[in-house]
């Protein structure tokens, strides 16, 4: 493993700005097109916001799901994708992803150790609609051991606490089964054991788990791959400003004014701006409005490199339908102050949960995407919201930050992240809602429960929601009574996971101007590029997919746009 220099040279073909999935894939694509490529982040750690992801890949018709004898066509993927966007499909953009997406898959198998595997049952989150596929098109990083990056460990950013257990164990999905069955299957217990063990002496030597998953297995793979290149990555090396001759773009001014000439182009890749404040306000209405939002995105990434590339005339698009891929927090309790905690797919789906409004009434189908629930609250004007439990669902599925049985949960209680009440009254008065309407909600919501029909928001009605339902209670693997108090509630936030609005590019990747020109020089991918859903969120992997594929477009395209000499 080759580790960084300390010191960038002051050339190269292709200077790229952020070591997230986009970043990495557009360096390693130009790189084997024979190119000298530097990385620079802007945090102190690399991997951007993909180390920090769940890290589900969406791309239809990818090889994997073809091997395995999966169908899919990239027709069946356009008429969905059109039928989300609307009016505000790029259908040129849409084209290029849905043909570059399955090289991407190849390239990087061929060429990286970024290797995947296909979920042969992932629906699409509007899995009802002309186009959407049951499966196949989601992909994962396979699992990942930390310690092939050697020393460079220590500098891939860490996932999110609350992605953790035991001090740093990461676990996915299909661990995640295996610890919430350990109790009542041997092979779950057995599962779960040989993943402690693991972790008991990784602890002997490192300070975390070097089992990566998610999006960690993503940014640690496509780090080994670029630092065994000999792509440096230098971290703590902000984007100061772009630097032109003429129109073109020939390199960028990074940290404290060091001048580093790009001979090729500047590929922009650093995570949008989530914690832009205030761009925020400005393209968010709900925030303009005083609703406190919460980004579970990287703190460095506040669109540095959107406000360079606007210096030199580049169109920030403005138009999609949200600014944000929405999710829904909590705030934990910190020493700190709060952190936030998406509710992302392990609870609100399950039976036993619903979500009330300050008026104590369900405003939105629980069990949709995290996307779809928080254009719930914003569509109602709500600022916030409670997610509401019995205490079978609690102890079984877990709530939120709150692990499922065995663990304990009292502290949560104490700390007021976890409200109770032996009664729903109680529960209704803890939380400050009207106890006459929060019952009758309970009421209504409990009878269709019983019957398996939610006659109200339809909880448990397509195949993306019983997907994360419990498979195991029937008839509707989404609803069951709450009636085993006492009662729980988590107050609700509107947030993101990452931003949609960006840089208008071409099919390439160029950046364009505010004239619809090309920028020469200057590229964008991942979410400092515009997303090409357009403010919608069809699927698990929307980001991640289209930003490994236009790192990969760009990549080439920078290669085949080199200027002579």
């Amino acid at each position: 493993m080759t580790s960084s220099p300390a010191h960038p040279a002051s050339a190269y073909d292709l200077v790229v700005f952020g070591s997230g999935a986009a970043g990495m894939a557009a360096a390693l694509t130009a790189h084997h097109a024979g190119l000298s490529v530097a990385i620079f982040e802007k945090d102190t750690h690399f991997g951007g916001s993909t180390a920090v992801s769940g890290g589900a890949i969406w791309i239809p018709d990818n090889p994997k799901m073809r091997d395995a004898g999966m169908e899919d066509s990239r027709e069946d993927a356009l008429r969905y994708i059109a039928g989300e966007t609307g009016n505000l499909l790029n259908v040129d953009l849409v084209k290029a992803f849905l043909e570059a997406g399955p090289e991407m898959v190849s390239f990087m198998e061929a060429n990286t150790d970024l290797q995947f595997e296909h979920r042969a049952y992932s629906p699409d989150y509007h899995s009802d609609q002309p186009g959407a596929a049951m499966g196949g098109r989601v992909l994962d990083a396979l699992t990942f051991d930390g310690n092939e990056l050697g020393p460079e460990f220590k500098r891939l950013k860490r996932p999110i606490p609350e992605f953790t257990v035991f001090g740093g164990m990461m676990l996915n999905r299909f661990d995640i089964g295996h610890f919430m069955k350990m109790t009542r299957s041997p092979a779950s217990a057995l599962h779960a054991a040989r993943l402690l063990a693991r972790h008991l002496r990784d602890r002997l030597s490192h300070d975390r788990g070097t089992r990566l998953v998610l999006g960690q297995a993503i940014a640690g793979r496509m780090a080994a791959s670029t630092l065994k290149a000999g792509i440096p990555i230098f971290t703590d090396c902000p984007l100061e400003r772009l630097v032109r001759d003429g129109d073109r773009v020939v390199g960028a001014v990074v940290g404290v004014g060091r001048e580093v000439s790009a001979r090729a182009g500047v590929v922009l890749a650093t995570g949008g701006f989530p914690a832009n404040a205030g761009l925020r306000r400005e393209v968010m209405p709900h925030v303009a409005g005083g609703a406190d939002h919460f980004s579970m995105s990287p703190e460095p990434a506040t669109g540095g490199a959107i406000q360079a590339a606007r210096a030199v005339g580049a169109k920030f698009e403005t138009s999609n339908r949200h600014a944000g891929f929405w999710a829904p927090v909590s705030l934990l309790p910190g020493k700190d102050g709060p952190r936030p905690f998406p509710h992302l797919f392990l609870d609100r789906a399950k039976p036993g949960v619903i979500a009330v409004s300050p008026d104590g009434e369900r405003f939105v189908n629980e069990a949709v995407s995290y996307h779809d629930f928080v254009s719930g609250m914003i569509s109602t004007e709500l600022k916030t919201a409670w997610l509401v439990c019995d205490h079978r669902a609690l102890r079984r599925y877990g709530f939120g930050a709150v692990r499922p049985f065995p663990a304990p949960f009292k502290a949560h209680i104490r700390s007021g992240y976890l409200k109770t009440g032996r009664t729903p009254e109680a529960l209704a008065r803890a939380i400050g809602v009207p106890e006459g309407p929060f019952k009758k909600t309970l009421d209504r919501f409990n009878r269709d429960a019983a019957a398996g029909t939610d006659t109200a928001f339809g909880k448990g009605s397509t195949a993306y929601q019983t997907y994360l339902g419990d498979a195991d209670n029937r008839p509707n693997p989404c609803l069951r009574p709450l009636d085993r108090g006492p009662w729980y509630a988590i107050e609700i936030h509107p947030g993101d996971i990452g931003t949609t609005m960006g840089l208008a590019t071409d099919p390439q990747g160029r950046v364009l101007d505010t004239d619809g020109q090309a920028i020469p020089g200057l590229y964008a991918c991942g979410n400092d590029m515009n997303s090409i859903m357009a403010g919608s969120y069809p699927g698990a992997g929307i980001t991640l997919g289209p930003a490994l594929t236009f790192g990969y477009v760009v990549g080439n395209s920078v290669a085949r746009d080199r200027a002579p000499g």
